[in-house]
């Protein structure tokens, strides 16, 4: 019975935690949004930044694969294979990618909210 009661306990500081977080992020979120600063573009550009260079260093991983002699080469497989590392590089990206953009997201915002104010 006492260990279901600290349970409880511990259950409903965990809760009153996260509403207090989300309450935090709702009112940053009004106070960017009162200041002028577009978080949805800040976001985009961010995992933009880091689809390129999750891209740019899978790039050298496909450099040494030799095309298939029967049914591979030439330009339009060189073509497709850099469109097809810049798809990954966005799928890696929204996807959680390397935490590049988390850390892109809060330099931009620190940048934003100095010269707003």
């Amino acid at each position: 019975m006492n260990s279901l009661m600290t349970s409880l306990t511990t259950t409903d500081a965990q809760i009153a935690m996260v509403r207090s977080q989300a309450e935090q992020a709702k009112q940053m979120a009004e106070a960017m949004k009162a200041k002028g600063i577009n978080i949805e573009k800040i976001d985009a550009a961010a995992r933009d930044f880091e689809a390129v260079f999750i891209a740019s260093m899978m790039k050298p991983m496909f450099e040494g694969i030799e095309p298939d002699p029967l049914f591979g080469g030439g330009n339009g497989e060189a073509i497709f294979n850099d469109l097809m590392i810049d798809e990954y590089g966005k799928n890696m990206a929204a996807n959680g990618g390397l935490g590049i953009a988390d850390m892109v997201r809060a330099e931009m915002i620190r940048q934003q909210e100095g010269a707003v104010q």
